[in-house]
């Protein structure tokens, strides 16, 4: 079975936005309960160091904060769409979503704890959240980006058909200066055609 045959999104919701199903993952809108294990997962410089706007160290109270901000305005398709990302037995292993951070398609970001690096389930997460993202939300298109110094986030974003657009700075916080990234665009149209014809690679 193929990575576009395993996702489904389900009709369940947890607040403003449904829950997301793959052959491994659960994902769902984070809830006030989850400050301990996001603070857990992601007070890790290797992650806050790979994205944008997580802060090092990183506590209980950015968790909350960010638990607290996105999923506000999701009617007109404004601020952050985030879910957490669980295994089947519930266990916390991240985050994935998409927002209009900047200008132009909103952009999507993603982010696991260490313990969960390389067994394919930041694909797997990502696929689940393009899927939603054009199907139920109505975009047009995403962009992504990943530091020129880490390899294993490119290949998800490729792995999920994002397509190579030219490399930029980015702010990173908790570097506190810049760092060159690639840049990434997926449009829906180039998605339809690798979900009709089965192109996406296997989760591995």
């Amino acid at each position: 079975m193929t990575l576009l045959e395993s996702v489904r999104s389900e009709t369940l919701r947890e607040g403003s936005i449904p829950v997301l199903e793959t052959k491994r993952l659960k994902m769902r809108a984070p809830r006030h309960g989850d400050v301990k294990a996001v603070a857990t997962l992601a007070n890790d410089r290797r992650i806050a160091e790979n994205s944008a706007r997580i802060p090092h160290p990183y506590g209980a109270d950015d968790a909350a904060q960010w638990i607290a901000s996105v999923n506000a305005q999701l009617n007109d398709h404004a601020g952050e769409t985030a879910f957490v990302i669980t295994l089947a037995d519930g266990t916390l292993i991240g985050a994935c979503g998409f927002g209009l951070l900047r200008e132009g398609a909103p952009e999507i970001g993603y982010w696991l704890g260490s313990a969960y690096w390389g067994q394919g389930y930041a694909t797997e997460a990502v696929h689940a959240v393009i899927d939603y993202a054009f199907d139920d939300c109505g975009h047009d298109a995403l962009q992504a980006g990943a530091r020129v110094t880490n390899p294993a986030s490119r290949r998800v974003l490729e792995k999920c058909g994002f397509q190579w657009t030219g490399v930029g700075l980015y702010r990173i916080r908790a570097l506190n200066s810049s760092a060159p990234i690639d840049r990434f665009r997926l449009d829906r149209g180039l998605w339809s055609s690798l979900k009709a014809w089965g192109m996406a690679r296997r989760v591995v």
